[in-house]
């Protein structure tokens, strides 16, 4: 089941190449009929929610949603005019930025551990975490393996678990340097191994989770069950910021689509897909 971060890389590297080269070569007429968005794999279940709610009110556009591209393949073919908008998990690099590009923070929802359903725990603490990652906790209390997803070192759930605390860093790393670890190239892959694999646990988010009607365990952590509640009010610690991109002066429809994000029936399918919205309305 171990992979090799630097081939899956490559393989990664090489779709999102093909997919913004075939985008760019699409006729003119059909780039106007269609809305194309792509990205992080956590924002394209609800993304999707969003569409088909959008669509029916909007009958003469359609919006196709791009398999996934990661954040920063997102922002590459936003940057390339090969996808409309763009969805990332992260702020906008130093080179990314001077590509003339606008980012609007639309969500955050909480980053937590996920487990196959044959885990029995009731929760991790950030103890626990930190020795799954260094190695040193490798059976659960039924004596099931312990087998810890990855994500490539340059991920962005990768960087948010490293910046939880330095101690919690070394231990990424740690667990990243150790050979037959489970490394999954994009969230959906991260879901679907914890899906699958015996005694396996990793991270995602909850919006996730709850669009993509995933089969696993959603862990408490420190006691508390992420929600969007519980990170509204603060007791949850834990979360991701979700994030449009574009290109300033966007066409009419990409204005009316995030118009519908913000909107009344927008907001509600977020909030009932695991987001925290952000308040007010972006001025475009």
């Amino acid at each position: 089941m171990s992979t090799h971060c630097g081939g899956k890389h490559f393989v990664r590297n090489f779709i999102v190449a093909l997919i913004t080269s075939t985008l760019i070569c699409v006729q003119p007429a059909y780039a106007e009929e269609v809305l194309k968005i792509g990205g992080t794999g956590n924002a394209l279940g609800p993304m999707k929610l969003l569409v088909a709610a959008f669509e029916k009110s909007h009958p003469d556009v359609k919006v196709e949603v791009m398999p996934s591209l990661g954040s920063t393949g997102g922002i590459r073919a936003v940057s390339k005019s090969a996808i409309d908008m763009g969805l990332s998990s992260r702020l906008l690099l130093d080179n990314e930025d001077s590509k003339n590009l606008s980012i609007i923070k639309y969500a955050m929802t909480p980053l937590l551990l996920i487990s196959n359903p044959d885990v029995t725990v009731t929760g991790l603490n950030t103890d626990d975490i930190l020795r799954i990652y260094r190695g040193d906790f490798n059976q659960w209390p039924d004596g099931k393996q312990v087998r810890l997803v990855l994500r490539p070192a340059g991920e962005s759930d990768t960087l948010a678990i490293k910046g939880m605390s330095p101690e919690m860093s070394k231990a990424v790393d740690a667990a990243l340097s150790r050979q037959g670890m489970l490394i999954a190239l994009t969230d959906q892959d991260c879901a679907a191994l914890v899906e699958r694999v015996s005694g396996s646990v990793g991270f995602s988010t909850l919006a996730q989770i709850i669009s993509e009607k995933r089969r696993v365990i959603i862990l408490p952590y420190e006691g508390i069950l992420p929600s969007v509640k519980s990170l509204a009010d603060g007791r949850y610690p834990l979360s991701k910021s979700l994030y449009l991109v574009i290109k300033p002066g966007p066409s009419v429809r990409v204005r009316e689509f995030i118009a519908f994000i913000f909107s009344e029936e927008g907001r509600r399918i977020l909030e009932e897909s695991g987001h925290l919205v952000m308040p007010g309305t972006p001025d475009i």
